[in-house]
């Protein structure tokens, strides 16, 4: 084993409350750097440029691609998202843990040319939770809803290819076991 820090990767079905978990452990830690994703999305209310993510067109990502300046990259729910190489690379090289917070196409692709990276999934108690945390966010309409689950089907039959999973019953207790992978 070796004393280099280790990228970690935390991935489940979208609604399971990833963000929600990186945002209270790097609350309490700020620390913890978390890499910060590009995507074609709008963003949502609250979301800054820069901070939640890099909000781009449809050009500048496919510049991004073209340059390989992506680790990796997928289409989800009609939009693209990709995590930024160099900032990566460069937080492992200082000797920083990362965290990234990506969808399953992404950790698969991140396995692939890093196989070092720790994948965490992160589950949740139940379907029936899922489907209250994805609905209740009053953020997108019900087409988008309904392929988010189709898509969160197929993520939750990935668990087996993670590393370690977490299920997500309380922010505070996933956070800290999270927190303690990453260290």
């Amino acid at each position: 084993m070796t004393d280099r820090p280790r990228l970690t990767v935390l991935s489940g079905p979208s609604g399971v409350g990833k963000s929600t978990v990186v945002a209270h452990m790097r609350k309490a830690h700020p620390e913890v750097w978390l890499s910060v994703s590009a995507t074609t999305r709008k963003p949502r209310p609250g979301e800054r440029h820069g901070v939640h993510y890099f909000f781009v067109d449809d050009e500048e990502f496919d510049k991004l691609i073209a340059n390989g300046e992506l680790l990796e990259w997928a289409r989800f729910a009609g939009n693209r998202y990709g995590t930024p190489r160099r900032a990566v690379q460069d937080r492992l090289a200082a000797g920083d843990p990362v965290l990234l917070e990506i969808d399953l196409q992404g950790a698969r692709l991140v396995r692939a040319s890093m196989p070092e990276a720790r994948l965490v999934f992160l589950a949740p108690p139940s379907w029936e939770e899922l489907v209250r945390r994805l609905t209740g966010r009053g953020t997108e309409p019900p087409e988008v809803i309904e392929r988010r689950l189709a898509v969160a089907r197929t993520e939750l039959a990935a668990e087996p290819e993670f590393d370690v999973t977490l299920v997500n019953t309380s922010v505070e207790a996933v956070a800290a076991e999270l927190l303690a992978l990453v260290r």
